[in-house]
């Protein structure tokens, strides 16, 4: 396909950087294509998209919430129509298989729809009073929101966090990832050519981007998807008054009791594990398992490694992709070999994928290590690819220990037969997200997301479930005298 030139979205105009610099993506399958380029803006371009969000602003706030809600619905009802399109174009640049692309392309469209039911449910309330007859609180938009988001799912969490921000009357700008400028691109148009009012939402693209948009005082709030160590950044950097909402990592665990249907539990692995070639961020990479079980469930764990293919998204039959890009086929070497130095063994996996259809891209075979213990850095640190670390445990309190020893706090699963178990499971781990005989991966339109400890900030959760609009709102209480 022909390179796809983005633009910068500001003030309604489509607008190269400032200084005329562009950035390539190529083809994480085939990294001789360029899929898109797109502006490296500068800080003053991120600067005038943060004036046209404060001047939509102004117009944005006193809609009525159909106005509001009859975008969002417009919008999805574009993106539905070219959910096909999309999800091919998104194999292209991000690189997953087209059965994934086609979920999150379909998906997108019903995230808008969702949220814009909830232009119509921005509550306040009332309160008995002594001194005045009445005393009420409307909801507010918080102001100028910021919304950086990663490229694992470039749809998808992006219209969670522009869907409910809009929603609530709130300006955006949007910043997409390096990785996936196309997607961002399609997204916003969709937005534009369902009628949103010029300024309301804008999008920069570029690699330092993000840290201006943090920087500017005049945003109001930042919701991020991201790594724990991006996160940081954001949280030391952004100003007094800021709303921060952060979404990071993971070394999510799945722990596999001996009771527990082995064939089942290796599909709950398989799936935690090498979904998205391991690239999401409720992947599970820790796989904690008594010593009972552990050497039956390796070898169905990798019986079903072994019956991925691995290919361009694209292709007929493939089943897992390539990663991101070079730098994260280099980390998958080198977390592999440092585990190895430190007394793990490579039981399938650990190289980069041989063959005609992937010599181009950036593919590292499933990895499944064994003789991993808690103290080593596989065990410990995020590596979001494609390879998995077992363990063994000799009880269920002695694998919770174990799983709540890292700094994360995202998703866990567990698999057992045993309700006792599977309710001190879930009470006793320290994660956002307890899945019982279910993969550590997905997420439901209606629940919260999100994690606790390093995997998020605890005051403002990921953007699902019944409190989604907290983070996008201010409240506002008003007494009225006679």
């Amino acid at each position: 396909m022909k390179a796809v030139e983005v633009s910068n979205l500001i003030g309604g105009e489509r607008r190269p950087s400032g200084d005329g610099a562009r950035f390539e993506r190529r083809n994480p399958a085939d990294s001789r294509e360029v899929v898109s380029t797109a502006p490296e803006s500068t800080a003053a371009d991120v600067a005038a998209a943060v004036d046209a969000a404060a001047q939509g602003l102004r117009r944005w706030r006193g809609t009525t919430p159909t106005e509001r809600a009859n975008v969002l619905h417009t919008a999805a009802g574009l993106l539905a129509a070219q959910a096909e399109e999309l999800a091919r174009l998104m194999v292209a640049e991000e690189g997953k298989p087209l059965a994934d692309a086609r979920n999150e392309a379909g998906r997108t469209p019903k995230n808008l729809e969702l949220y814009a039911g909830e232009a119509y449910r921005l509550f306040g309330a009332t309160y008995p009073s002594d001194d005045t007859p009445l005393v009420y609180s409307v909801l507010d938009p918080v102001g100028v929101v910021a919304v950086i988001t990663p490229w694992n799912f470039p749809l998808n969490l992006a219209s969670r966090k522009i869907g409910p921000a809009l929603a609530a009357g709130n300006a955006v700008v949007f910043k997409p990832s390096p990785m996936t400028p196309l997607m961002g691109d399609r997204l916003s148009q969709a937005f534009v050519d369902a009628g949103l009012p010029d300024g309301v939402l804008n999008v920069v693209h570029g690699f330092d981007a993000g840290a201006h948009l943090v920087a500017d005082q005049r945003v109001a709030a930042i919701t991020f998807t991201g790594s724990t160590a991006v996160g940081r950044k954001i949280h030391t950097a952004a100003q007094l008054g800021q709303r921060l909402q952060l979404e990071l990592g993971g070394k999510n665990p799945v722990i596999v009791l001996a009771d527990a249907d082995l064939d089942m539990a290796a599909d709950v692995v398989a799936r935690s594990s090498f979904s998205l070639s391991g690239q999401a961020c409720t992947g599970a990479g820790r796989i904690l398992v008594e010593e009972a079980v552990h050497d039956e469930l390796v070898d169905k764990v990798v019986e079903r490694a072994a019956r991925l293919v691995l290919g361009p998204g694209d292709r007929e039959g493939v089943t897992m992709g390539p990663l991101v890009d070079e730098p994260a086929l280099a980390t998958m070497g080198e977390e592999t070999g440092t585990a190895c130095a430190a007394g793990a063994e490579v039981f399938t996996g650990g190289t980069r994928a041989e063959g005609a259809d992937v010599a181009n891209g950036w593919f590292f075979t499933p990895t499944v290590l064994t003789g991993v213990t808690q103290s080593m850095e596989l065990a410990q640190r995020e590596v979001f690819g494609p390879v998995i670390g077992f363990e063994r445990v000799g009880s269920l309190d002695e694998a919770i220990a174990s799983a709540n020893s890292v700094e994360y706090g995202l998703s866990a699963a567990i698999c057992t037969r045993s309700i006792a178990a599977a309710q001190h499971f879930a009470a006793a781990i320290e994660a956002g997200m307890v899945r019982i005989n279910r993969p550590t991966v997905g997420a439901a339109f209606n629940a919260p997301f999100g994690g606790v400890k390093q995997s998020g900030t605890a005051t403002h959760r990921e953007q699902l479930g019944p409190t989604v609009m907290d983070f996008y709102t201010v409240s506002r209480t008003v007494w009225m005298g006679s």
